[in-house]
């Protein structure tokens, strides 16, 4: 209020009436903004007390083989110690031979009482999984499936009686800074219930998955909650309660749920076929970063670059090309890389969607019929293009390269595949712009912006327009150890600006 009082007496423009209605209208803007902000529940009892009775702790029994008992000890033959010893020993390795592990956590029951959602890890190797309800009955529970990219199980009971239910929400919906319950069986205490806010969205945890964008939460989640739900004030579950990030094996206030979202599809599925059958596009991607957005036109860093494509998958018969730009899925938009995994992976097996895609400046829409995922075609190789041939080496100043084309030499030299076609990076120049982005001898250059070169002198060439024509960086399309990635790399003034400055 002393900047707007200072800046608008100086123009004249403000007396002390007028400075008095501001003041009002700016508390009135506040206070209509705090009216509208959801006030703290006086007690969660009613809603736990609702709820609790849908909540589980499972209970699992893995047997597992023993060490085979302690050695006899070395006795003079003919000892009397002799028969009493092996006796004893023998008894107690048949009893190691074989012991059991037991282990805990949390699940909640759905669809009319007979069926239970968990964490996969928490039955993970079970050879026996024992449901116990809030009142302390325990039910035997069947594996109907599981899903390890999403750490899901669901388990079937046959109780006597029907069981109280909970339903699924919208996590969707959820907004950071939302009221937020746990309920669940941490360290083998059933039925403890915690209270939080949703502190953060579409969280990457690093477990290896790209089908789930975790809800961070506060409320209280430790060991034994796996498997859990969150719930919202609705008393609808948002989330599925699967790690916490913490320094002591305690909580910290950083847990993770899996959105209901992903949830449900997922047990959808595993209640139906036992199994999850994904979609799959048939490419591999990269994030868009800064630079290659404004290299390729973009207006923002979004969506997923396409650094390869499937031999024979749905992206190559539907000509997506290596180089696109996958703006949106299904008619959703495609916010990040990590983003389009899960669209595509939620999709119906041979459904004809959308795909709208970044090329040459502009966008175009292509019609693709979903795959099936299948892990062995995640592992084929991409095609590369390309022919012709110059074998002498190319200096590219502007890179900080030497190039040199595919020779049988260098591919024994670099083991590069027989099949390898493009420029081979012979040389990478100390304190380069290639050298910053990690370029190494026996890259191959299979691409300069967007267009495929088959040897050096071309991609001197491109390059050298580029430089003509006031650009300030290249992109590449590189075939390394790691597979196809794209780079792109500084030239001109702009590289040598970056080097004065480092």
């Amino acid at each position: 209020m002393n900047h707007i009082h200072t800046s608008n007496v100086r123009n004249g423009g403000l007396n002390r009436r007028s400075l008095t209605a501001l003041v009002l209208v700016v508390t009135m803007g506040l206070s209509s903004v705090v009216a509208n902000a959801k006030s703290a529940p006086d007690s969660f009892a009613d809603l736990a007390q609702k709820l609790l009775p849908a909540v589980v702790n499972i209970s699992t029994t893995q047997n597992v083989e023993g060490r085979g008992g302690v050695q006899i000890p070395q006795l003079p033959p003919g000892s009397p110690f002799e028969d009493f010893f092996k006796d004893f020993f023998e008894k107690n390795r048949r009893q190691e031979q074989k012991r059991s592990v037991t282990s805990l956590g949390s699940g909640f029951i759905i669809r009319n009482g007979e069926y239970v959602v968990t964490n996969n890890h928490v039955i993970q190797d079970a050879d026996e999984i024992t449901v116990i309800l809030q009142d302390n009955t325990r039910l035997k529970a069947e594996l109907i499936g599981r899903d390890q990219k999403t750490d899901l199980a669901v388990l079937k009971v046959k109780p006597k009686d029907k069981l109280p239910a909970v339903k699924f929400g919208n996590s969707d919906k959820a907004r950071v800074g939302d009221w937020v319950i746990a309920i669940g069986n941490p360290f083998g205490l059933g039925g403890s219930v915690t209270a939080g806010i949703i502190s953060a969205r579409g969280r990457n945890i690093g477990n290896g998955a790209n089908y789930t964008d975790f809800i961070q939460t506060d409320a209280s989640i430790n060991r034994g909650n796996s498997g859990g739900p969150m719930f919202n004030l609705n008393g609808e579950v948002i989330g599925v309660n699967t790690a916490i990030y913490s320094p002591t094996g305690g909580s910290v206030g950083i847990g993770f749920s899996i959105p209901s979202a992903t949830v449900k599809t997922v047990v959808n599925q595993l209640i139906k076929h036992g199994e999850v059958k994904r979609g799959w596009l048939g490419v591999r991607i990269q994030e868009v970063t800064d630079e290659i957005a404004e290299s390729l036109g973009l207006k923002e860093a979004t969506g997923a670059l396409v650094a390869d494509v499937v031999a024979g998958g749905p992206a190559e018969k539907s000509k997506i090309k290596t180089g696109d730009v996958i703006l949106r899925f299904d008619g959703k938009k495609v916010k990040t890389m990590r983003h389009l995994p899960r669209l595509v992976a939620e999709t119906d097996i041979d459904k004809p969607v959308k795909v709208t895609v970044w090329r040459n400046k502009e966008e175009v829409s292509i019609n693709v019929k979903v795959g099936e995922l299948d892990e062995e075609k995640i592992k084929q190789a991409s095609k590369s293009s390309g022919s012709g041939g110059n074998k002498n080496n190319v200096v590219v100043d502007d890179l900080g390269l030497v190039l040199s084309v595919a020779t049988p030499e260098l591919k024994k030299r670099f083991k590069l595949d027989e099949k390898t076609k493009g420029v081979v990076v012979t040389k990478v120049k100390r304190d380069s712009a290639a050298a910053e982005k990690g370029l190494r001898p026996g890259d191959v250059i299979v691409e300069v912006t967007q267009e495929e070169v088959s040897h050096p002198g071309k991609v001197l060439e491109k390059v050298k327009a580029a430089v003509a024509a006031g650009r300030k960086s290249v992109l590449l399309l590189l075939e390394g150890q790691g597979g196809l990635r794209f780079v792109v790399v500084k030239i001109g003034k702009a590289a040598k600006s970056k080097k004065k400055k480092g």
